[in-house]
């Protein structure tokens, strides 16, 4: 064990001469942090293996969960509130503050029961006992206020498929929805939709997103902004692990605010806080080999958790182009056979990430299915780029990549394979902002994209391909148009069994890959590294931090 921390140290040190400007600021920070935790106040009874620290190196803006956009705020509210539902590692929703729920059989209206024991974080503003019940008027209160033009929140599009919802009674709460949406229950699993009291909220006003007052695992106890953020054990917390316990295991959660990955991995590497999320450029070749194992140096003190992340990159054709290489279905599908998706992500992710072999839909998501897409197969696309010439009788076709500078070295990767078989590509760099007017407004021939879940379903997806759906008014930024494709969507509205849906979803998937449309690359994952002492952390598809079940020993 000596050896191995003379071994880290050293290590260490050579890190020191590479991120000197890094570290500075890092000791700076660790100043203040060490002020901190060594302060004379109600926090220092907490012991340290029961506070958990991480860092939020893109700060927070909002501990309101009607602000609750980005994934540093959905973070910390995820620590603070609880909404009727949740959803669980699998993807599958699971009661929360609702007990239970019944859909009818049209599809259009959703009961949801509620618990009887939940109570919100104390404030003196409840009166006599300092707290009080949650009931189903504080969730239409709530939900009132996503559709609140003077609230203007962020998160009003979750109810664009609702009609009205109301509470029947202290108990029952019901939503009544505009038209049959099977991902409904999904939506209402997002921090937008938990629950807040009215009363403190009007109260402290627009003030509520720095003295929240919830329901979660966790109260809120202080914020430094631009330094540090510090939850208290909820002790009152109604949920129960399996054994019986309540929840939650640790007392306290701290959060700083390092600006930059390199000065957060730093801190990592050094011991001051337990986690760090994603694999970042500045540190990925120092932590990962190339085949995207731990090096060794990491091994005794650090761990990685890794799974899928609902977040597919691809390249997209416009399928009204007026190029011929565009329209020819060989090509497309020359393009998607010509090239190592598996090399691609050995070589320029260290191994993280899963080859996009499947469809659209993303390994992690019900519907998904690993054998409708395309395997390499090089002698395929030459025989296919071959076929095209002389059906076409253009001697030298050529197809240009729109992309941004992120992902040039994707791009010229597919751009060397493909050249190989036969067919010219160019590829041309150009600014995000650029790139994303230039897509939604059918400029582009041919361009790189990606699409991360709004919501946990895999209709999310497929409704990039819904012909209703043309961007620029809508997310089918291809222009793809198949009746039969438009028949399937509509009818897995109505669907209500959820078997039936998926194998609708895998339908539709198949068919997109058959006429080619994307070419799917990669299917990205989630990457958490912890110290070896963290348990229970956990990981899920849409990279939600949930530390109620943490614990450090």
């Amino acid at each position: 064990m000596w050896s191995a921390n003379l071994q880290l140290i050293n290590h260490m040190l050579k890190l020191s001469k590479t991120y000197l400007p890094s570290l500075i600021n890092c000791l700076s920070i660790s100043c203040i942090c060490l002020f901190f935790f060594n302060c004379k106040d109600n926090d220092s009874s907490i012991k340290n293996h029961l506070v958990f620290r991480y860092n939020e190196h893109k700060n927070i803006g909002s501990l309101d969960p009607a602000f609750a956009k980005d994934n540093a705020d959905i973070w910390a509210t995820n620590q603070l509130f609880n909404g009727l539902v949740q959803m669980d590692e699998q993807m599958n929703v699971q009661p929360s503050i609702a007990k239970s729920w019944k859909i009818s059989e049209d599809a259009l209206s959703y009961t949801f029961t509620l618990r009887n024991d939940v109570s919100f974080h104390k404030h003196y503003l409840f009166g006599k006992d300092s707290t009080r019940n949650v009931n189903a008027a504080d969730f239409e209160y709530s939900l009132n206020r996503l559709i609140d033009d003077q609230v203007a929140s962020p998160g009003r599009w979750v109810l664009n498929k609702v009609d009205h919802f109301s509470a029947l009674n202290d108990s029952t709460f019901q939503i009544q929805l505009k038209q049959p949406f099977p991902a409904f229950l999904g939506l209402l699993t997002m921090k937008y939709c938990t629950v807040v009291p009215q009363e403190i909220v009007a109260h402290y006003g627009m003030d509520f997103r720095s003295n929240p007052i919830g329901t979660g695992p966790f109260k809120f106890k202080r914020w430094e902004e631009n330094l540090k953020l510090v939850f208290r054990k909820n002790h009152n917390y109604f949920e129960k692990d399996s054994s019986g316990y309540y929840l939650p295991y640790l007392e306290a959660i701290a959060i700083t605010f390092l600006p930059d990955k390199q000065s957060e991995f730093l801190q990592f590497a050094q011991g001051n806080i337990d986690f760090v999320s994603g694999l970042d450029a500045s540190y990925k070749d120092e932590i990962l080999t190339a085949k995207g194992d731990l090096r060794a140096i990491y091994k005794e003190s650090v761990d990685m958790i890794r799974g899928p992340y609902l977040n597919t990159e691809y390249l997209a054709f416009f399928m009204e182009s007026k190029l011929t290489e565009i329209q020819s279905l060989l090509l497309r599908k020359a393009v998607n056979y010509g090239f190592d998706r598996q090399k691609m992500m050995t070589y320029l992710r260290n191994g993280i990430g899963i080859p996009a072999n499947g469809g659209f839909i993303p390994k992690g998501l019900p519907g998904y299915n690993n054998r409708i897409g395309f395997e390499y197969l090089p002698e395929k696309s030459r025989a296919l780029i071959a076929q095209f010439k002389e059906e076409t009788g253009i001697e030298n076709p050529e197809i240009t990549i729109t992309t941004t500078g992120n992902y040039l070295s994707f791009c010229e990767f597919i751009q060397r394979e493909l050249q190989k078989n036969g067919l010219q590509v160019n590829v041309d760099v150009v600014p995000a902002s650029t790139l994303k007017e230039a897509k939604a407004n059918g400029k582009l021939d041919m361009f790189r994209a990606s699409w991360v879940a709004d919501y946990p379903d895999a209709e999310n997806y497929l409704s990039l391909y819904y012909s209703k759906n043309f961007a620029p008014r809508g997310p089918n930024y291809t222009h793809y148009n198949n009746t039969l494709f438009d028949l399937w969507y509509e009818k897995a509205f109505t669907e209500t069994n959820t078997k039936q849906r998926e194998l609708l979803y895998t339908k539709m998937d198949s068919l997109v890959m058959q006429d080619a449309p994307v070419v799917p690359l990669f299917y990205d994952e989630v990457v958490r590294f912890t110290r070896k002492n963290v348990k229970g952390l956990g990981i899920n598809p849409i990279n939600l931090l949930d530390l109620k079940r943490v614990n450090k020993n």
